[in-house]
């Protein structure tokens, strides 16, 4: 008993694991105009660029420790234009930036990795969508942002384009966090002589891609600044170009047997006893047909298309020496296929009635085969076209393929001769087909 519950509760926790990580969401944060781009202290940021934010929406119960790459997971962050970066203040990580900077110019709207924080721990702030933002903004609206070099009066971060949905002005996606995680860093992303950076994330050279097989963003453990919603923000994404990203991340859960690692990956090109294949970590995501139904399902699919299941599954026998071969499947179940002596516990008759031993010799499309006994040499007649082609097989009595002739003719009488077969003396079955036909018989070799 207590080896079952063992079990049983060790089935649980798999099956728990597998609905942690239950969606990524890109918000569209921000779209730049041309006040923003007036400000030189922070460096150039095109008119129209757009600022995305990636979280990480959780299970109640789990929190991300780390955002990484790895030799079978690459990590990438990529656009087709550069990624803007705040040559004044940015920084490679959202957990760097002190509160008291994010209203001056476009400091707000930096590129960075993070966990879940948009501000270091003593600021205490944790990104959230806008939506479920309600305490107001920080760092944009009259008064509020310091208008950048050319000193705009009401501040830059003020567009209101209806695409980016709520405005900074009102909700900055920034709320208190109450559970610091502890033990920020990160590998892979910033020198670790002089500390600087010249990815993407950083503004010493411009790009607009990050791929690393050796790179990661950690802590000790984070959950969304509303456990229940549960959202934790991964990065911040500035650019003018078009996005795409594979992300890898590792997620702590509770069980009933205790907290468990599981890592949530973009690839399913390997995948250890640890990792879950998640499609929804490859942005923009990959559509296709989510109905296992249809034969076009894949699990590597983020979300449906509506007119990508076009051919639904038919699962039969597509062994063609089976009895019960059917060509009208598309899916094989080697299980199904019955065969003479070997039905797979099926039972022939009902199967493949045709075949059954001790009616075969009666039914509508049985085959005469003499002599019967006979020895090597067999002629079959049946109702055969005189003239014609057909294919030949033979089983033995435990259901063994033997023989397998394809276009053999018939003579002018329409029979089928065989001779030289060299068989083992005993029971065998004949099936005699073209596209028009299938006939079956017994023979007897001495």
């Amino acid at each position: 008993m207590r080896k079952f519950l063992l079990l049983l509760l060790s089935l649980m926790a798999i099956n728990q694991a597998n609905a942690q990580l239950e969606n990524i969401v890109v918000e569209l944060y921000y779209i730049s105009d041309a006040n923003d781009a007036t400000d030189t202290l922070g460096g150039g940021l095109p008119i129209g660029s757009k600022t995305y934010r990636v979280y990480a929406d959780l299970a109640p119960n789990a929190k991300i420790k780390r955002l990484y790459g790895d030799a079978n997971h690459p990590l990438i962050v990529r656009s087709t234009e550069n990624f803007f970066n705040n040559k004044i203040d940015g920084k490679s990580f959202g957990y760097e930036f002190p509160k008291s900077r994010l209203d001056e110019n476009t400091v707000a709207l930096d590129t960075w990795l993070t966990i879940g924080q948009t501000t270091t721990n003593s600021s205490r702030q944790a990104g959230v969508l806008k939506v479920n933002d309600s305490d107001g903004s920080f760092i944009a609206g009259i008064g509020v942002n310091d208008g950048g070099s050319a000193e705009i009066a009401d501040g830059l971060l003020n567009n209101n384009d209806p695409l980016a949905g709520i405005p900074l002005s009102t909700s900055d996606g920034n709320d208190t966090l109450d559970n610091l995680p502890t033990a920020s860093g990160s590998i892979g992303i910033v020198n670790i002589i002089d500390e600087s950076d010249s990815t993407i994330f950083g503004s010493i050279i411009p790009g607009n891609n990050f791929e690393s097989r050796n790179a990661s963003v950690f802590n000790s453990g984070t959950k969304g600044v509303d456990t229940t919603l549960n959202h934790v923000l991964l990065a911040q994404l500035t650019t003018l170009g078009e996005l795409y990203f594979e992300l890898n991340i590792e997620v702590e859960i509770e069980t009933p047997i205790g907290n468990q690692i599981i890592k949530y990956v973009a690839r399913d090109s390997v995948l250890a006893a640890d990792e879950l294949l998640n499609p929804a970590l490859v942005y923009p995501p990959q559509c296709g047909c989510q109905d296992p139904d249809y034969l076009e399902f894949s699990p590597t699919y983020a979300c449906g298309s509506p007119d990508s299941c076009q051919t639904l599954i038919v699962f039969g026998c597509l062994d063609p020496i089976a009895c019960n071969y059917d060509p009208s499947a598309n899916f094989n179940i080697i299980d199904l296929c019955c065969y003479i002596g070997d039905c797979n516990d099926f039972d022939i008759s009902v199967v493949c009635p045709e075949l059954s031993i001790n009616d075969l010799d009666n039914t509508k499309n049985a085959i005469q085969s003499f002599p019967n006994p006979g020895k090597n040499s067999v002629s079959i007649t049946g109702n055969f076209t005189p003239f014609s082609l057909y294919n030949v097989s033979i089983w033995n009595s435990v259901g063994a393929n033997v023989l397998n002739q394809s276009n053999v003719s018939t003579s002018a009488g329409g029979t089928i001769l065989l001779n030289n077969l060299n068989l083992e003396p005993g029971i065998y079955f004949i099936s005699v087909e073209n596209n028009k036909l299938r006939q079956f018989g017994k023979w007897v070799n001495q």
